[in-house]
């Protein structure tokens, strides 16, 4: 299981602009991940998992069952039985919590199913906002019982819940998962109105609908839920990490094309391969499952908005940013998820690139080449901005608090050095 090594800070080191080829295969999506590990509470059948990536917020899940009274079994590589078989504990402790804000998971399930969770208030990325507040406010429509104090949410629900119509007046994916999964149990229907539509939703609804859940609309912005008495084990295996696949076709198209893309989303980046196209970069199949992503042209600069699925996904801002602080001219990055997505900046620029930032734009001037410098990962999808940047740049790059990546990127820097990059692990003993 992968862990964070109290008392000293690990680094990646890269040594830039080798030439990069050879084949890539995308792992399963942490996104979806969590969220069908914390469905799992839902039943005390067995529930077996394929394609579980390796990662440090998977790892963190997995404690948190633990914690919760799960047997947890790794059948073969990438193949988890979890079931639930005595009840130790229906509270997630803050020590873990803190790690990881999709934490938050586990309390719709535990809610509908026991009647009671106590869950500690979530951390993770440092990237801005993220409030519980939508969560705690349908929970409390459906019949709970809900108060927060000593940075606990404390949630009752001693008759159960109840069905009734929910409408975010903001989207959001861990609601929307937190809610459905609550409402499978619930009496009566739930209606969830401005759901989320990512494709990890509807990897979940999926997941539910064959454990004997009644949903329907997933993929859309109305998800309707009837509640069922009891929910049965499953077999499922989980889908590819459209950011993952995102972040390695941008690397691909910097080195050339030479990357093949293997186990690759098409059909959930239809939008990020229509921006790719305006900046002269296409996407092409070679089989089935894999694809090559290739510059046709000189690249372009290009405007790019962030927005909520089907749009531009703010989890490759950073990525994309950094590839177009190399292509000449001017490009402009509007971020319109997350108030603090822009701390990578001042790392790009340590490398050399050229962006000022200013509210919720950031304009990049497209500069010759980054130089390598020492950086560090400021949240998760800056640690593969970082990744990148480091590859493209001249000469060493060290990244320091790489445990973000490791939180979402399985075996990063084992895949990188199978295409050629020279990139190593190091830690620093922490001093005082």
């Amino acid at each position: 299981m992968l862990e964070i090594r109290e008392g000293v800070v690990e680094y990646l080191e890269i040594d830039g602009q080798k030439e990069l080829k050879g084949t890539v295969r995308i792992s399963g999506a942490k996104n979806s991940a969590l969220p069908d590990m914390a469905a799992a509470v839902l039943t005390d059948e067995p529930v077996v998992l394929e394609n579980l990536p390796y990662l440090l917020d998977v790892s963190t899940m997995r404690s948190l069952l633990e914690h919760i009274g799960f047997d947890i079994q790794e059948l073969s590589e990438g193949v988890f039985s979890l079931r639930l078989k005595d009840i130790s504990s229906l509270e997630a402790p803050y020590e873990l919590v803190s790690r990881m804000r999709a934490s938050i998971l586990v309390l719709g399930p535990m809610l509908t199913r026991f009647g009671y969770a106590k869950v500690a208030l979530p951390g993770g990325c440092s990237i801005g906002t993220r409030p519980v507040d939508l969560h705690l406010k349908a929970l409390k429509q459906m019949g709970a019982d809900i108060t927060v104090e000593h940075g606990f949410i404390y949630a009752k629900a001693p008759y159960g819940l109840k069905g009734v119509h929910v409408r975010f007046n903001k989207k959001t994916v861990t609601g929307t998962e937190n809610i459905m999964m609550a409402a499978v149990l619930a009496d009566g229907e739930t209606v969830i109105e401005n759901a989320a539509m990512e494709p990890e939703v509807v990897d979940l609804a999926n997941m539910l609908k064959k454990m004997g859940a009644n949903i329907k609309g997933e993929g859309t912005d109305r998800i309707i839920i009837k509640g069922v008495k009891k929910l049965s084990g499953v077999k499922h295996r989980i889908i590819p990490d459209r950011i993952e696949a995102g972040t390695f076709a941008v690397l691909s198209a910097l080195f050339g094309g030479s990357i093949v893309l293997e186990n690759y989303p098409v059909r959930y980046l239809d939008y990020v391969h229509k921006v790719f196209n305006k900046i002269g970069i296409d996407v092409v199949p070679i089989s089935e499952n894999q694809v090559a992503v290739r510059s046709s042209q000189k690249l372009k600069p290009v405007y790019i908005q962030t927005k909520e699925y089907p749009y531009f996904p703010t989890d490759l801002q950073a990525q994309f940013m950094t590839m177009l602080s190399v292509v000449e001219g001017r490009s402009r990055i509007t971020e319109n998820i997350f108030e603090n997505r822009f701390m990578h900046v001042p790392e790009l620029k340590r490398l050399g690139a050229d962006i000022t930032v200013r509210g919720k734009d950031a304009f990049i001037k497209g500069v010759e080449k980054l130089t390598g410098a020492q950086v560090k990962a400021t949240d998760l999808r800056a640690s593969a901005a970082m990744v990148i940047a480091g590859l493209i740049a001249e000469g060493k790059t060290r990244i320091y608090d790489i445990y973000h990546l490791d939180r979402g990127y399985e075996n990063i820097d084992a895949k990188l050095r199978l295409l050629g990059a020279s990139v190593k692990r190091g830690f620093e003993e922490i001093s005082g």
